[in-house]
């Protein structure tokens, strides 16, 4: 990288201001007020996903108990919000505890170098076409793990045939016109059961709606308001009755899914059954509601108020399950050799992923490929110094995995200025090696499809992924920072890449 002689600089550089970024604000400001941190936010607004994803009905799959902040209430009396509500929330946050103040929009974070010598990272950020440099000790990824600038589409065969519109989620036209039309979903995730009602249920409705897809996801109703929630906040203390419901969710999120792992045919038997009820007796779950995996490999998915059952009840939606051979003029041919014909094809195929945004990390002049790398308590990596990401989760909402980050990495930064160091690694053991295992224990799509881009776990200790909130609780708020394999070390004393080697001066924890 080309530097400039001075760069701004600051003790912590925070990219991106989404749900993790606005948290580490927050954060960072209550736990080390000493230290001076600025967020680096690629868009004009802060948001994240709920600022980039503008299609119909967009919506959380999490209750927003959880989705929420533990530091602030949810006070509406939607649980499961829709993306304007929770773009509000975030904003809110954001003004509420002068954050919005250390956002820098329009700074793509283009790529970060590490010099162990001066134990600093150089920020390489485009805003408006111009280079900007700025230098941290410690740099925060708040990114999540996908490419805003576009999503994931499949090579299908005579694609570029088709002569009607094709839109893709990620990127929705706002003057889409579709109504009266025969659109075509294809998909079985979230996105595709939010647009098939939304679209059904808005302003100037499409003639008919149906959702193609290669294979059934496992899918539940749960009411958009949690009655009890909603009673609990007219009696009780605004954050105590948070608290108490979102404890009593995270619970229920965790039963679930330990339910579903550990008797996965029960689960299955139950999940379908209440399906068979949404639709009827002679509807034919087996073919379009029954995925070959186990609960919970994927992501389950919510179905808000039975929304998307009660259109496909009414006629006005339908679900086609079947593999696309081709394109054509009027539509999709399936290998079936059936046809749908579609004005509007919407491709909600999913996400593609990466890591930090896209940008370029080099530690010590070594290219940093984090396909190779081993997560240390799922937020840093191995032989990666100061530099920590958040994760949320995939099997509970994003936002519990995040605050736990977050106070993790303002942890860490007190802990090494207590104890004089600037430099904080995770170190893999030389004489027991970590066994690689995939990062997320998830059979979706997007996630197989990133394999080679994203680093794994390994199979035991604090390089494990847990995936578990109570367990992650007690590792990182309750354990102590020092562990065996984080490395401290005074700059210019440790060194990384080909010609890595630590000298004396560099401490470990006993």
């Amino acid at each position: 990288m080309a530097r400039e002689d001075a760069p701004e600089h600051f003790d912590v550089v925070v990219v991106g201001a989404g749900i993790s970024g606005i948290g580490a604000g927050y954060y960072l400001q209550r736990d080390c007020p000493q230290k001076s941190y600025v967020i680096l936010e690629g868009r004009e607004n802060i948001g994240g996903t709920w600022d980039l994803f503008r299609y119909p009905g967009i919506r959380s799959d999490s209750d927003m108990f959880t989705l929420g902040y533990t530091f602030k209430p949810w006070t509406a009396q939607k649980a499961i919000a829709d993306g304007p509500s929770i773009l509000e929330y975030l904003d809110e946050t954001a003004d509420q505890y002068d954050i919005r103040d250390k956002i820098r929009f329009k700074h793509h974070v283009k790529g970060a170098e590490w010099s162990s010598e001066d134990a600093r990272w150089l920020v390489e950020a485009e805003r408006d076409g111009e280079t900007v440099w700025i230098s941290c000790n410690f740099l925060f990824m708040c990114t999540g793990y996908y490419n805003y600038e576009a999503g994931y589409t499949p090579d299908w065969q005579d694609f570029d045939r088709y002569q009607g519109e094709i839109v893709h989620p990620q990127h929705w036209p706002q003057d889409l016109d579709y109504s009266g039309k025969r659109v075509v979903v294809i998909g079985s995730g979230a996105t595709a059961v939010t647009l098939v009602p939304a679209m059904i249920d808005g302003d100037g409705p499409p003639e008919h709606v149906t959702m193609l897809q290669r294979s059934p996801t496992y899918m539940i109703s749960r009411p958009s308001e949690d009655a009890m929630a909603n009673f609990l906040r007219k009696w009780l203390p605004s954050q105590f009755a948070y608290n108490l419901i979102r404890w009593r969710n995270t619970l229920l999120q965790h039963i679930v899914f330990r339910r579903a792992r550990n008797k996965p045919e029960k689960v299955k038997t139950f999940l379908l059954d209440k399906v068979q009820d949404e639709l009827g007796p002679e509807y034919d779950i087996s073919t379009h509601f029954t995925p070959s995996y186990n609960p919970w490999e994927q992501r389950l998915c919510l179905v808000p108020d039975s929304d998307f059952f009660r259109v496909i009840r009414d006629g006005r939606a339908s679900v086609e399950t079947g593999h696309i051979d081709r394109f054509t003029e009027r539509g999709i041919r399936l290998q079936s050799g059936g046809e749908l014909e579609a004005d509007i094809v919407v491709t909600a195929t999913g996400l593609d992923l990466q890591m930090a945004g896209g940008a370029e990390i080099t530690v010590d002049g070594q290219p940093i490929n984090f396909g190779d790398k081993i997560t240390y308590k799922a937020m840093m990596f191995d032989d990666v110094p100061n530099l920590a990401f958040s994760f949320g989760y995939t099997n509970a909402s994003w936002t519990l995995r995040a605050d736990l980050t977050c106070e993790y990495v303002a942890r860490l930064l007190n802990y090494m200025d207590a104890n004089g160091v600037q430099i904080a690694v995770p170190r893999l053991p030389e004489d027991e090696p970590v066994e690689r295992r995939p990062w997320v224990d998830f059979s979706s799509g997007y996630f197989k499809r990133a394999e080679d881009k994203l680093p794994a776990q390994g199979d035991r200790g604090v390089w494990r992924n847990l995936q578990n909130y109570r367990k992650d609780v007690k590792e990182l708020r309750e354990a102590p920072i020092a562990d065996k394999a984080m490395v401290f070390a005074e700059a210019g004393t440790i060194t990384f890449g080909p010609a890595k080697k630590t000298e004396p001066a560099a401490i470990a924890a006993e």
